[in-house]
């Protein structure tokens, strides 16, 4: 049986992709059980499923390959979600009923578990004349408002909410507010935003020409580019956002530039999709893969990794037809072009396991090797399912063949898609594999440098004890094990030490090679100047990129966690004499919900809701621990029988998250974001939007009168303002999942290094 390498590795399977039944019970009994469903759901529509059944699971064995978390914990359970990631919607008709209309269909895909991305570009600008009904329009943020609101409200799969992009044209009219737009970190909290960056634009800003902002053919505004741009880039610097998008490379470089174009990409920006396009995800464990580590002549042996890549490619390929889709648009489009976007993780861990440092000559030259062996390997494999299967039907070998990523293939590729076709569009794709990574015994996550060595990591029992576990990044495990406490070599570097510059070049080396983009994150320095920042994305596209993700520690975004390999401490806890953790040590993830003590003490509130007979009662019960109090379990009670099954329900439901522990603030915040489309009401001279919100502003009030939180709006997962103060220095903010302080950015998406929770999903 396969031994887990971490004790947290363990625990996200357990949390995540361990197959349970409806009540908790585990169905996967191992991991090896888990491996099993997921190899014999896919090979499932084989003309021979038993011996596809064994050569899939031996590529997931030891954690070689490794499906996004979609199809590990969704492949073969018969439930109805989609094994797709991500999804970038239709294309938002500028009218009232169309863009409804398009609202309703991102919550049916977010319902089964797909995030989602939409260009609001073809949406008209605010103040434009809306035609028949003698008003104007009230712009794209507007109903971006809208899809935040939806948003907020869906469990994305039943268990987290799901994640959204919104892109904007750089000539758009609206543009400068959309740049914005982040700046109150109150608004469109669900949303990544990206602006969709042209060739034409880089070169006004380059040469200081005007720029003019266009909808319908009409010129609204003339801009210097220049200034354009510096809004861009400033508003990133202070607020991480937004990302730019180089959407004219994107299309060019695109295999299927004969039949559509792009513009927009998944949350995380690693895909760039058509309207109604899906990204189907997977990664190659290059730390799984290197022989001989740390020993001379370590290195990967790119026959067995060729044979590898192709198993994987056929492992995704057969998902296309297992998958449920939330739309039939969506199943319509994946089945025409069968694109899927393999790519790998623990690349940082393989390149030092082979003795070089991450963003030095050497590691740039054979990140760009092995990400030219992993395409070839997939374009072979996929001819190869062509012959067998076919292509895929929207196939035009000159269109095909001519495009920007064909073009460098080798001959022998070519020649192979020319004379029978390719069964998958697209084959590569570089995700964010934060979570997989941990589970994959923490390995380095997708391209990224490693974040962290080791760290001591808390966890909190039932009884109110802590236990501590080691958390040690694969490759450092694999060093101790050959070297015992030997010092780790000076090319042992980290995300926070390493120049710009160098992530950039990583990033270009691997994208060369990419069909479709990379989610990554470039760390910059709190200090860097501005101009020195705008450098970084001006390096990012003179080297070849598709996009740019960067992220630098600021008031807004809170602080870069940076760890200590000889540290103690779980990053962001600060101890106290004695060990204990303080100023808000309490929010820490629980292994098992506490006990209830004999009698707890607690406030007992009347809500009055004015289309109620009669009045609701909510009582919020207490606890202490570490001296400080707590919210541990809420009663709803009400004589209106009308409202007996919702109360009660929501009674179990909130007391099982608070009894968890952590920062359970999150709960007030998705109450008071309820809204009644029937209407809601005024109470105390404010605007409530529904009877669930009044109940999260009763539960807002009693964590502010016991000290939980700071006042009404802070405290919140999501505000900066709010977050407890480490005395020994800046905190980055509470992860909403496990509560631990352990929230870093990478592939462009905050992430949570404990649980492996993130915002994209």
């Amino acid at each position: 049986m396969t031994r887990f390498t971490a004790p947290i590795a363990e625990q996200i399977w357990d949390m995540k992709y361990r197959f349970k039944e409806a009540d908790g019970t585990p169905i996967d009994q191992s991991v090896e059980d888990t491996w099993r469903r997921i190899a014999r759901d896919l090979a499932s529509v084989e003309e021979d499923p038993a011996a596809w059944e064994g050569r899939f699971f031996a590529a997931l064995e030891d954690f070689r390959y490794l499906p996004a978390g979609r199809i590990t914990s969704g492949a073969g359970t018969a439930r109805q979600v989609t094994l797709f990631n991500c999804f970038v919607m239709g294309t938002i008709p500028d009218s009232m009923g169309g863009i409804f209309d398009m609202l309703k269909e991102a919550a049916l895909t977010m319902q089964q578990g797909g995030g989602i991305g939409y260009d609001f570009s073809t949406i008209r600008p605010k103040g434009a004349a809306v035609a028949g009904v003698a008003a104007d329009a009230s712009g794209p943020l507007s109903f971006m408002d809208v899809w935040d609101a939806m948003c907020r409200t869906i469990m994305s799969a039943g268990s987290r909410r799901g994640a959204m992009m919104a892109t904007m044209r750089c000539d758009h009219p609206d543009i400068e507010a959309f740049i914005t737009a982040k700046s109150d970190s109150a608004r469109l909290r669900m949303f990544n935003l990206s602006v969709l960056v042209t060739d034409a634009f880089l070169d006004a800003v380059k040469a200081d020409d005007p720029w003019e902002l266009v909808f319908g053919g009409k010129v609204y505004h003339t801009v210097p580019a220049r200034d354009l741009w510096n809004r861009i880039m400033r508003a990133t610097y202070d607020y991480a956002e937004p990302g730019v998008i180089f959407i004219d490379r994107i299309n060019a470089a695109n295999n299927l530039n004969y039949c559509e174009t792009i513009a927009a990409t998944n949350p995380c920006g690693e895909q760039p999709l058509p309207p109604y396009g899906a990204c189907l995800l997977g990664s190659v464990n290059l730390a799984r893969l290197v022989e001989n580590p740390f020993e001379d002549g370590a290195a990967i042996d790119e026959t067995r990794l060729a044979e590898l890549v192709s198993t994987a490619v056929r492992m995704m390929d057969n998902v296309v037809d297992t998958s449920l889709f939330p739309l039939p648009e969506q199943m319509a489009e994946a089945q025409a072009k069968r694109r899927i976007g393999l790519g790998v993780t623990g690349l940082a861990d393989a390149l030092l396991m082979t003795g070089l440092r991450y963003g030095s000559d050497e590691a740039v030259a054979r990140t760009e090797s092995w990400m030219k062996a992993i395409a070839r390997a997939a374009y072979l494999a996929s001819v190869e399912l062509a012959r067998e299967k076919g292509p895929f039907p929207l196939f035009e070998a000159e269109g095909y063949l001519a495009s920007g990523n064909m073009r460098q293939m080798d001959e022998d590729v070519r020649e192979a898609v020319r004379k029978h076709g390719i069964r998958n569009a697209l084959l590569t794709s570089i995700a964010p594999t934060g979570t997989i990574s941990l589970f994959a015994g923490n390995v380095s996550s997708g391209i990224e440098p490693v974040f962290a060595y080791a760290y001591t990591r808390k966890v909190l029992q039932k009884d109110g004890s802590r236990t501590e576990e080691e958390v040690v990044d694969y490759a450092v495990q694999m060093w101790r094990e050959k070297f015992g406490d030997a010092e780790l070599p000076d090319y042992f570097v980290n995300a926070q030490t390493l120049p710009p510059a160098d992530h950039v070049r990583m990033q270009a080396a691997a994208q060369k090679w990419v069909d479709s983009s990379i989610s990554k994150t470039i760390n910059c320095p709190e200090d860097i100047s501005f101009e020195a920042f705008k450098d970084v994305y001006m390096q990012a596209w003179d080297l070849g990129c598709k996009g740019c993700t960067t992220y630098r520690p600021n008031d807004v975004t809170g602080s870069v966690l940076s760890v200590s390999e000889e540290t103690d401490t779980a990053p962001g806890e600060n101890p106290g004499q004695d060990g204990a953790v303080i100023a808000g040590g309490d929010v820490i993830y629980m292994s098992e919900p506490l006990d209830r003590p004999q009698s707890l003490e607690g406030h007992t509130y009347k809500l009055k809701w004015p289309d109620s007979e009669h009045a609701i009662y909510l009582t919020i019960n207490d606890i202490v621990i570490g001296g400080r109090r707590r919210p541990f379990e809420v009663f709803i009670n009400s004589k209106n029988m009308e409202h007996f099954a919702w109360t009660v329900a929501l009674t179990r439901m909130i007391s099982a998250v608070f009894r968890r522990g952590g920062d359970v603030s999150f709960v007030v915040e998705e109450l008071k974001a309820v809204f009644d489309p029937r209407g809601g009401a005024w109470m105390e001279g404010k605007y409530i939007p529904s009877i669930l919100a009044a109940i999260g502003g009763v539960i807002e009030r009693h964590m502010i009168a016991i000290g939980f939180i700071e006042g009404e709006g802070l405290g919140l997962k999501s505000d900066p303002k709010a977050q407890v103060v480490n005395l020994d220095g800046p905190r980055g903010k509470a992860c909403p999942n496990c509560g631990q302080y352990d929230m870093r950015m990478l592939e462009g998406c905050m992430t949570c290094g404990s649980c492996g929770h993130s915002k994209c999903g």
